[in-house]
């Protein structure tokens, strides 16, 4: 009976967080505002920590946000970043391969050391400092990608750029994760680290996202003909088992999931399933896209904010923003040749995600971290992840949306000529 009463409770959740999810982006869509961040608020406003905490049944709230329901908005991760991957090819992937790389690689060097540096300027010893570091590293590439897709602007050179850098960003911020966590168990500390170690760990990271891309680029096309699926439904099955199989590859090698799925999402981009699988993956994304985000907000607890915790969470704040902006935003300026599309990839790679808030959770679990530190990197997850949408929309409010059928806008953003248009990587 505890299991049944336990699945109902899920249920219960999942009903309250996407009928809220929906309710708000119906009303965002209204004020103009940007359809995520109302699916945030709205799980931030219903969650258990606001209104969901006077929802009681038998002495027990009626809202919990759980492991099964983060399993579920993790489930939403991966799905939009199939989504993703489709809207990329392997080539175009490769061909922006300089430009992703150094954006992608300097959007977790300058923030770690920055944040390094500062917070053992603030007192904390090197391991505490190490470990807010590196949650100020990884990228929540889905919020971006939602965004760009609502704008029409999901193959614009700069959304390109973005997806691509943060994949490089997800997989390098992983890697030093793996190097952080391992720090953090080992009973001799920072004073066994050893640079061959540290190296070793990263290359293994990159050598196991180049291979899944590869065995996924020439897989997936034999696997999905249509020769040998002919039952309706088939093809979009065989599809969301590909990316849920390749996600749970990336998890079980020490990448994060999404990487999976995104490169199965980009080897399906050239096959002629393409449309299919598309059109299927966006339906699918009605239910699982408003849930992330709903969860997401659902899981902000401001009741343990006091002064200690306000005046670190405005370091932190200042750090997230101006290391991605100047790590990201000006290397993306120089390779896009334009000023505002390389501002529009140092905004869209602001926002932290589920990285950030595993650190915190390992830190905590270890002793390392205290829970005001705790509380402030949720803070700082939460508050970009609201920031980047609503400043990526402004950065796009002079440039109209592309009407219904039409290719989006890849050229002039009402900066530079004709001439210095073209996008060199």
């Amino acid at each position: 009976m505890a299991a049944e009463a336990g699945f109902i409770e899920i249920i219960i959740a999942v009903g309250i967080l996407l009928f809220a999810a929906k309710l708000m982006a119906e009303l965002f869509l209204r004020l103009k505002l940007p359809i995520v961040l109302g699916e945030l608020l709205a799980g931030m406003i219903v969650g258990p920590f606001a209104l969901g905490s006077f929802l009681i049944i038998d002495g027990s709230k009626l809202l919990e946000i759980g492991p099964e329901l983060k399993l579920l908005g993790e489930i939403g991760a991966i799905v939009i970043l199939f989504m993703a991957g489709l809207e990329m090819t392997p080539r175009e992937f490769l061909r922006g391969g300089k430009a992703s790389f150094t954006v992608g690689t300097l959007g977790v060097v300058v923030p770690f050391f920055a944040g390094l540096m500062v917070f053992q300027w603030f007192g904390f010893d090197a391991l505490q400092s190490m470990m807010i570091a590196t949650a100020l590293t990884a990228t929540s590439i889905a919020i971006s990608v939602q965004v760009l897709n609502e704008l029409g602007k999901i193959k614009s050179p700069e959304a390109r750029l973005i997806i691509g850098a943060a994949i490089v960003d997800d997989i390098l911020a992983i890697a030093v994760l793996s190097v952080v966590t391992s720090i953090a168990g080992s009973a001799d500390g920072l004073e066994g680290l050893e640079v061959t170690e540290v190296t070793i760990t990263i290359l293994q990271v990159l050598g196991f996202f180049a291979a899944m891309l590869i065995t996924s680029v020439v897989i997936m096309p034999r696997l999905m003909s249509t020769r040998f699926w002919k039952a309706e439904g088939s093809v979009e099955g065989i599809a969301t088992a590909s990316f849920f199989g390749a996600a749970a590859f990336a998890g079980s090698i020490g990448l994060s999931p999404i990487v999976g799925a995104f490169a199965v999402g980009m080897a399906l981009s050239t096959t002629k399933i393409f449309k299919v699988v598309g059109l299927y993956t966006q339906k699918i994304a009605l239910i699982f896209a408003p849930l992330f985000f709903a969860i997401i907000g659902a899981q902000v607890d401001f009741r343990s904010v006091d002064a200690t915790v306000l005046m670190l969470s405005g370091v932190i704040m200042v750090i997230a923003i101006s290391t991605k902006l100047f790590g990201c935003g000006i290397p993306a300026m120089l390779f896009l040749k334009s000023r505002i599309r390389g501002m529009r990839v140092g905004v869209g790679m602001v926002s932290r995600g589920e990285v950030g808030l595993i650190v915190a959770g390992v830190g905590v679990g270890a002793g390392i971290l205290t829970s005001e530190v705790y509380s402030t990197v949720v803070i700082m997850v939460a508050l970009t992840t609201i920031i980047t949408p609503i400043w990526l929309k402004m950065l796009y409010r002079n440039e109209p949306s592309p009407e219904p059928g039409q290719a989006p806008e890849s050229g002039d953003d009402g900066e530079e000529g004709p001439g210095e248009e073209r996008v060199v990587f």
